[in-house]
């Protein structure tokens, strides 16, 4: 039996080993492009087919309530195998465009086992200190989504198809620990029947609106800036003629540095309120949007990377605790479907955000590009603390 202080641990580890299916794409996506000899376009069908695919996976497996009717655990463990074996059938045969898509996608829909299910495992195991498990859990996802910038600078030691193998692997090997070693927890409820109607039944509840309209406003922010943190330093440089950013690896620091704000949010809902933490965080990334333009024309290239560290602190901070406040705010019974239908929605709302600023670069100065985020934080504030 293992230890209740070993649960977290493990979770972490797998949650890390698992998401490395996500992201290994875009280590990768360069290599197919040259090794099947595709059209440059495809890089942003092949990113955005995965992410398709987990929200499609998500707001099914919401709607079938699978991870409150069956054991969350082996529900992990089947998404984790069929997803590493979806991920390493790219370097098998020779793929077109469309078979490389439907992998990605396929890939993507079982990441739907995956990371709200983690989530929904540790809420299963803690009910008290929630925000700091979570903290944690979502801090690994944070290292996996920078790890990328760094192997950008070594792939070139690597065949392309080892870094397949070797994710996939690290999956299977997360989902058997996961299965083994952390079994069902005892706050766990399982949902008696299947019941379609708890997918909006949830955001009757007032609390949980407000929980799940928070993170709302928060993903409209964060995804987006994690994917142009690279045009933000670009743009710095376009300013600033005598600076040389080496972009990949302060795009790295930027979004790695927010694994740490996770972990400090999720200690700091221990003395305070998650909502309250959540609250601050959300104000804070919403400020550096808004304070954006200004630090542009900052000829002080470790005070622009300062902001940018701290900007990508607190825009992750507040992750976990949306999670928790999701978690809290409905019966035991339906938490993994609660879970899993904000992610489902909250990830559909970063690809709005993406696209306008994808669109917006063309048109707005770079300086004012990310003052649109700060939509995201306001509403998300709004919902916190509306009253009706």
């Amino acid at each position: 039996m293992t230890s209740k202080k070993a649960v977290l641990p493990i979770i972490v580890l797998s949650q890390f080993f698992c998401t490395s299916l996500w992201f290994v794409g875009n280590a990768i996506i360069s290599d197919l492009v040259i090794s099947f000899n595709l059209n440059p376009l495809a890089l942003g069908y092949l990113t955005s087919a995965l992410q398709f695919g987990f929200i499609i996976g998500t707001f099914i497996f919401a709607i079938l309530t699978i991870a409150d009717r069956y054991s969350a655990s082996k529900v992990f463990f089947v998404s984790a195998v069929v997803a590493a074996f979806f991920n390493v059938l790219i370097a098998f045969g020779s793929h077109t465009l469309l078979s490389l898509i439907v992998l990605r996608f396929l890939t993507g829909f079982f990441l739907a086992g995956i990371y709200p299910v983690g989530m929904k495992i540790a809420s299963d195991y803690f009910e008290k200190g929630l925000g700091k498990s979570l903290g944690f859990l979502v801090g690994a996802l944070v290292l996996g989504t920078a790890f990328p910038h760094v192997l950008k600078g070594f792939t070139g030691l690597f065949f392309w198809e080892h870094m397949l193998y070797v994710t996939s692997g690290l999956a299977v090997l997360g989902g058997v620990l996961v299965v083994l070693l952390v079994p069902d927890g005892p706050y766990k409820k399982t949902l008696p029947k299947f019941d379609v109607s708890i997918c909006y039944k949830v955001f009757k509840l007032k609390t949980f609106r407000s929980a799940a309209f928070g993170y709302f406003g928060h993903m409209w922010e964060l995804y987006a800036f994690w994917a142009f943190v690279p045009v933000f330093l670009k743009a710095y440089s376009s300013y600033h003629s005598l600076v040389d950013f080496n972009i990949p690896l302060y795009s790295f620091y930027s979004i790695a540095i927010g694994s740490l704000g996770c972990v400090i949010s999720g200690y700091l809902s221990q003395r305070f309120s998650s909502k309250k933490v959540a609250a601050t965080a959300l104000a804070l990334s919403g400020l550096c949007c808004l304070v954006s333009p200004l630090f542009f024309m900052i000829n002080s290239e470790i005070t622009f990377l300062l902001f940018l560290m701290f900007w990508g602190m607190v825009v992750i901070a507040d992750s976990p605790l949306f999670s928790t406040l999701v978690a809290q705010n409905v019966d035991a019974a339906s938490k993994g479907t609660a879970l899993t239908i904000v992610n489902s929605i909250g990830f559909a709302i970063t690809i709005i955000s993406i696209q306008l600023l994808n669109y917006l670069q063309t048109e707005v100065e770079a300086k004012y590009l990310f003052l649109v985020l700060a939509i995201g934080p306001v509403l998300g504030l709004y919902a916190l603390y509306n009253k009706s």
